[in-house]
């Protein structure tokens, strides 16, 4: 079943992007600069941050549906950041190189299925989980620290 792999969009933390140190700390966020790679992994351009470079820690809710399964935590941004645009079936190398945990949601966002994955093995889980009947979408966290990273759509050719 072809995946596709969507990142954040900088349009929805572009009033984050451009606040002062303080005014961050009032919205929950905090500016600091990436001092290693990987180790800042940006959910706008799913790509990690360079060292020296910006980066701001906001608090984001991933699942935000009515379910038992709501749910928010940190992620970063670059400040420089462009929205990816990643082809159909394509894993970007941020995923490929981190432990990953993947959770398939039904209709109702609830949970049907949980794996944990190195990252080079994602693509035939996501093909796979993917072709269920019971899954309307995937959620990518980092296994470790337990962040989101992603969210993962079933491509529909069905669509014009």
């Amino acid at each position: 079943m072809p995946f596709q792999i969507s990142a954040l969009r900088r349009d929805d933390f572009e009033n984050l992007l451009s606040l002062d140190d303080e005014a961050l700390a009032r919205q929950g966020a905090k500016r600091s600069i990436a001092d290693r790679t990987p180790g800042f992994p940006c959910r706008v351009s799913l790509q990690d941050a360079e060292p020296g470079e910006p980066v701001i820690l906001v608090p984001f809710c991933h699942q935000s549906a009515a379910s038992p399964y709501r749910a928010s935590g940190p992620i970063y941004i670059r400040q420089a950041a462009q929205t990816a645009v990643i082809p159909p079936d394509t894993v970007p190398a941020l995923l490929r190189t981190r432990l990953l945990s993947v959770r398939a949601y039904n209709d109702n966002h609830l949970m049907t299925s949980a794996d944990v994955i190195a990252g080079d093995d994602l693509e035939p889980l996501l093909t796979r989980t993917l072709a269920g009947d019971d899954v309307s979408y995937v959620h990518i966290h980092f296994a470790r620290p337990g962040c989101y990273a992603c969210r993962v759509d079933r491509v529909r050719d069905d669509i014009p």
